[in-house]
């Protein structure tokens, strides 16, 4: 199972003496199936070990986790590929006991391999398996210090090689888009080297190393790479695949090469293909009259293709466009009151000035400038939500949203009485935004971020609202939980006789993805991570532009095959409004993706599975989407990060925006955990997780779902946090130093009785739980609300229960029984004043403990 270096020369020797010569140079050449590939462990020692470096092919770096036992290391192969020899080259710090372990998704894994009493070296391990994602789990370390493996390398065969003889003669990357490392001049561009022009040529900087690249458009399986050398050659180099342009996978390693012109049969897939140059073999760059690209269609599912139209619910107008009046009024008249319809929508306004537009919003709309800044795309007139299908009731306005543009109101205050998962964002007011509906009657709501409002903001009837990252130019009144962070103009903090919680900048933030048109094309922008934000991000725009060749524009119809087949390829998702059936769980395991939603886009997991999991990597960016529960219970409808997850992503968190939960009210739905976080760093900032409590499918056990938010990593940040309804917890916050700011909560209506509800002798589970484990833990502004329909005689224990430690701090803190449905006896734990009567008065605490 182990050999050392005497051992592996011994081997080496009698495989040559038994077997063909052809035979021993093809083992020779093989390329471990990791090398390159995306990697991820459990820990890292330090910054100079990280676990990329045990996938490098370079036996002088290494990987090295934190000193303890149950460490891993894992490697995604980018599909799934039949699995034969492990080889692990182990430094010092090696593991005594230990497993290989294949999964197909990330998360569920098998063994392949049991090692035990190993003695370091070098193991060679045969295995026999399948699967897209191969592991080390370390059981015990042999010395005090972590794991450390110089290489980890997994070889097998990709199910991606196409059969012999299908490799095609045309060019695939004749007049592809090309860019490389230098060129020698203006005269030498990349481009040279893919046009077809034998007396035209790409040449870099006389310096090692360099290279040129070439975007197929597409994943491609990759089967001869032809290069025709000027004089000007390289002695060493690589001919590498890449399904995202960034992480690179070598196909072939070349060395002491002789220039002119050559062919070289290689395996693989990636849409990018890059000539790496290491050594030169003159004083000169390096410089290619022509790389030659071909491609064969190995029996594998066609790819994958980015880019495209944005399918029939996207309504793209410009301030020409001819009764513009009239298709906001058409989708209104549809949508003003379809709380549970399948029919999406999403307006896209071009940069330029609109006169005279009133655009009602109704249910699942949503509009957008496709300008990089908000006063790119001008409204001379008003984007209205209002609450005349409910008879003036603003607490169901759902579901809807504005975003990047300007308003010029008509009569100088834009009205915007919305209620939860109805977001603001990246807004210009030139004028004051009225929060409530006409005649004022009730109104739950909501949310703002990014935005300048000019004037004056009204929230009258609104009983919560949390603005982040903005500027307001005054705000008047509320009811019982205004907060604000990073805010411009906010009030300050009263809340020990009004609604407001102040907070001068946002710890930890990044705006939501957007999409918008440069010239002709459309691009997403990806903003920035910003640290104690306070107020807008643009006209800056400190981010990153991808363009939509970059993305799967993701249609009604898609198959979750098909939305998984280009994730794997590198794409990133654009949901298009409309409602997508999913038989098997999305899977998000490439650092940095981008899954968009555009007019509310909704996932609906079949048949109990997940709707969607993220793997424990940096700087995924989830938002704009509604997953809605299946009729079958599903465990988890959205998990980020395995259970297992443990990597240090501070620099780079993954974020989730607008991504909102329901489960029940379009029927009947189940799922366990609604929404788990197991990263680290992640950014929850602005989701709505709702339980049902009208609609159809509506009972106690009818749309059953323990728990709304589970929180099992450190370092999470919630910023407008709603969660409903849950039969259990609604918040259940596991992990260490996880910090919310703003939390609004209803308990379950439907709950038959007090002992449906009693457990551990407590009458009620907690809105907002901090697990007796946690020992730092701080959140502010936070109320929790009761209406116990179906049993008013309840009195629930608390609203909020936590820990009684130095570091656990909660600030601003209320319940309120509504309207007499059932009381509070305390607002945290055993503290706080009881609710009681039907005056729908606020228990207050300002700090606790």
């Amino acid at each position: 199972m182990r050999y050392r270096s005497l051992g592996i020369a011994l081997a080496t020797a009698a495989a040559l003496l038994t077997l063909p010569a052809q035979a021993s140079s093809a083992a020779a050449a093989d390329t471990p199936l990791s090398q390159g590939r995306t990697v991820t462990a459990s820990s890292t020692e330090n910054g100079g070990t990280p676990a990329a470096y045990a996938v490098d092919g370079d036996t002088a770096t290494r990987w090295s986790s934190a000193a303890s036992d149950a460490q891993w290391l894992q490697v995604d192969l980018g599909a799934s590929a039949t699995l034969t020899k492990v080889v692990l080259n182990w430094e010092a710090a090696y593991a005594k006991d230990y497993k290989i372990q294949v999964s197909d998704n990330g998360t569920t894994w098998s063994d392949l391999k049991s090692v035990t009493g190993s003695d370091g070296g070098t193991d060679t391990l045969d295995v026999s398996g399948q699967g897209r994602y191969v592991r080390m789990t370390g059981v015990s370390r042999a010395t005090p210090y972590g794991y450390s493996l110089w290489e980890f390398q997994v070889f097998g065969s990709s199910g991606t090689t196409p059969p012999a003889g299908d490799c095609a003669t045309a060019n695939a990357a004749k007049g592809r888009p090309a860019t490389a490392s230098s060129t020698e001049n203006g005269g030498t561009p990349a481009s040279n080297a893919f046009d077809g022009d034998t007396a035209t040529r790409w040449s870099s900087a006389a310096a090692d190393p360099q290279w040129v690249q070439v975007d197929l458009g597409s994943s491609q399986s990759i089967c001869k790479v032809d290069l025709n050398w000027e004089a000007a050659y390289a002695k060493a180099f690589k001919i590498q695949a890449s399904a995202d342009g960034q992480n690179w996978t070598t196909l072939k390693d070349v060395t002491n090469a002789t220039g002119g012109t050559t062919s070289y049969d290689v395996s693989g897939t990636g849409r990018y293909l890059r000539v790496y140059g290491t050594t030169r073999a003159t004083g000169y760059g390096y410089s290619l009259w022509e790389v030659g690209v071909h491609t064969g269609s190995g029996g594998t599912t066609p790819p994958v293709e980015g880019g495209g139209d944005l399918g029939p619910n996207v309504i793209v107008v410009d301030p020409s466009t001819a009764n513009l009046q009239g298709k906001f009024d058409q989708v209104f008249a549809q949508q003003e009151s379809n709380q549970f319809g399948s029919q999406r929508y999403q307006f896209l306004l071009k940069p330029g000035t609109y006169n005279n537009i009133n655009a009602q919003l109704g249910f699942y709309t949503s509009i957008s400038g496709l300008g990089l800044n908000p006063d790119d795309t001008k409204i001379n007139g008003d984007v209205t939500v209002d609450a005349g299908w409910f008879n003036g009731n603003a607490t169901q306005n759902f579901w809807r949203s504005a975003e990047n543009l300007s308003l010029n109101p008509v009569n100088g205050t834009d009205r915007w009485a919305v209620a939860q998962a109805a977001p603001f964002r990246r807004m210009h007011v030139t004028g004051g935004l009225n929060l409530a509906p006409n005649g004022y009657g009730w109104a739950s709501g909501g949310y703002i971020a990014d935005s300048k409002v000019d004037g004056t903001v009204g929230p009258y009837s609104q009983q919560q609202w949390y603005t982040r990252d903005s500027s307001v130019g005054g705000w008047t009144n509320g009811v019982w939980n205004m907060t604000f962070s990073g805010v411009q103009g906010a009030p300050a903090t009263d809340f020990d006789t009004g609604p407001y919680t102040t907070l001068d900048t946002t710890p930890v933030s990044r705006e939501k993805p957007f999409l918008y048109l440069d010239g002709n094309d459309y691009k997403v922008f990806v903003p920035a991570k910003r640290t104690n934000a306070r107020g807008v991000s643009w006209p800056a725009n400190a981010g990153t532009s991808l363009p939509l060749s970059q993305f799967y524009v993701v249609k009604p119809g898609a198959t979750a095959a098909t939305i998984n087949q280009a994730l794997s390829q590198g794409l990133n998702l654009l949901f298009t409004p409309g409602v997508y059936h999913l038989d098997q769980t999305i899977n998000v395991n490439r650092a940095n993706t981008v899954v968009l939603g555009l007019g509310l886009a909704t996932i609906v997991p079949d048949n109990g599975v997940d709707a969607m999991h993220v793997a424990d990597v940096d700087g995924v960016k989830l938002a704009g989407f509604l997953i809605d529960a299946g009729s079958k219970k599903s465990d988890t409808l959205l998990q980020i990060g395995g259970a297992t997850a443990s990597a240090d992503h501070a620099a780079n968190p993954t974020s989730m925006q607008d991504v909102f939960i329901r489960i029940g009210g379009a029927g009947p739905g189940l799922a366990t955990n609604s929404v788990v976080v197991n990263s680290d760093d992640v950014i929850v900032d602005h989701t709505w997780i709702w339980r049902a409590d009208h609609g159809d499918g509506v009972g106690w056990e009818t749309n059953r779902a323990d728990y709304g938010l589970v929180v099992n990593g450190d370092d999470v940040l919630a910023t407008g946090l709603f969660v409903e309804h849950f039969n259990k917890y609604d918040v259940l916050w596991n992990g260490e130093r996880g910090r919310t700011i703003f939390f609004q909560n209803e308990k379950a209506y439907d709950a038959p009785n007090a002992a449906a509800i009693t457990h551990d002798g407590i009458v009620g589970y907690a809105a907002y739980k901090v697990a007796d484990s946690v020992n730092t833990h701080e959140a502010w502004g936070l109320g929790s609300y009761c209406n116990f329909t179906s049993d008013p005689s309840i009195v629930q224990q608390h609203g909020f229960q936590v820990p009684v430690k130095p570091g656990i701090k909660l600030h601003d803190i209320q319940v309120i029984s509504l309207g007499g449905k059932g009381q509070y006896a305390h607002v945290v734990n055993n503290t706080g004043a009881p609710t009681s009567g039907t005056s729908t008065v606020p228990s207050k605490i300002t700090s606790f403990p």
